[in-house]
């Protein structure tokens, strides 16, 4: 059988979240092509064998003439089956015009406050008639990657990654705050540092280094996703902002400390590995991607203590 997930996000972190629901499918099935808007998943899923490929689409489909254009694409499959991970009438009529036999997918009018963990399991538990769909997997390296993580990163130190950079400015814990939490951890034991940010985040990570111990930091800024996970998955701990640096390392089994300043609860609901750190006085539940919380609120002290409980 040929069988569909249809990931209607263009966030990779979004898109990772949903990769225990594809390994399930994979289970029943054998190996899945995930249809996404995120340009960046092919290349972190390649060495992934329950994932038969990742095909990208070019644009959000929000007007009739795009169903169209993706029933055309979507008939190409032959798909049997379609698992479609978001409320959209637009998509399920474009897989119903397509000719697929069996359509999965939420309940169009939840869309609002839409919980992307819990959602994902009910469809999944649903559709495959199952009890309970774990939220995480394992995320897959191949050996090759990892015998290359095992050469680079150090092990006679605890190698934290430190998520310094994010999509948007609201979600950054900010570069003083970090400049002060190496500081404080390297008078407290034999911590190195890798600064997760994107290449046009250099300046972020720049100011860091500039301010601490060079031996003991470095900036991951110039490599891409792929050359990036073998040194993340064989790290200690994550600390930092939401980002796809933390949904690859927890499901590796790697503890991360996530700080939540913009971050839906869902984006680190669904796996025991995520430990958040959340602004004295705010309620998890009322944190939303519009938020806007002073990242001061949460202290460089309270990180550290974390830290430190994580480590020992």
């Amino acid at each position: 059988m040929r069988i569909g997930v249809f990931l209607n996000y263009v966030g990779l972190g979004a898109n990772l979240l949903h990769l225990s629901y594809c390994h399930e499918i994979a289970k029943r099935y054998g190996p899945v092509r995930i249809i996404t808007l995120c340009d960046k998943l092919e290349s972190v899923l390649k060495d992934d064998p329950k994932i038969e490929s990742v095909d990208l689409l070019d644009k959000k489909n929000k007007t009739f003439f795009d169903i169209l254009k993706l029933s055309k694409l979507l008939k190409k499959y032959s798909f049997d089956e379609i698992f479609i991970y978001y409320p959209s009438f637009r998509i399920y009529f474009a897989a119903k015009i397509s000719g697929i036999n069996k359509i999965h997918t939420y309940n169009f009018l939840k869309k609002k406050n839409l919980h992307l963990v819990e959602s994902a399991k009910k469809l999944t538990n649903r559709s495959l008639k199952i009890n309970d769909c774990k939220t995480e997997t394992e995320f897959f390296v191949s050996k090759e990657k990892n015998d290359l993580g095992k050469k680079i990163v150090d092990k006679k130190f605890y190698n934290i990654v430190l998520g310094v950079g994010s999509s948007g400015p609201t979600t950054r814990w900010g570069e003083s705050n970090y400049i002060n939490l190496i500081k404080r951890l390297q008078d407290k034991g034999n911590f190195y540092f890798y600064l997760l940010c994107g290449p046009n985040e250099k300046k972020i990570s720049d100011e860091i280094i500039s301010n601490v111990d060079k031996d003991k930091c470095k900036s991951l800024s110039n490599l891409k996703i792929p050359d990036l996970i073998p040194i993340i998955s064989n790290s200690n701990l994550y600390v930092g902002n939401d980002s796809f640096g933390h949904h690859i390392m927890t499901q590796c089994g790697i503890p991360c400390l996530v700080i939540i300043l913009d971050t839906p609860r869902a984006y680190t609901d669904y796996s025991i590995n995520h430990h958040r750190v959340i602004p004295d006085g705010m309620d998890i539940n009322s944190i939303s991607h519009d938020t806007l919380i002073n990242p001061n609120k949460i202290t460089v002290e309270k990180v550290t203590n974390k830290i430190l409980e994580l480590k020992n």
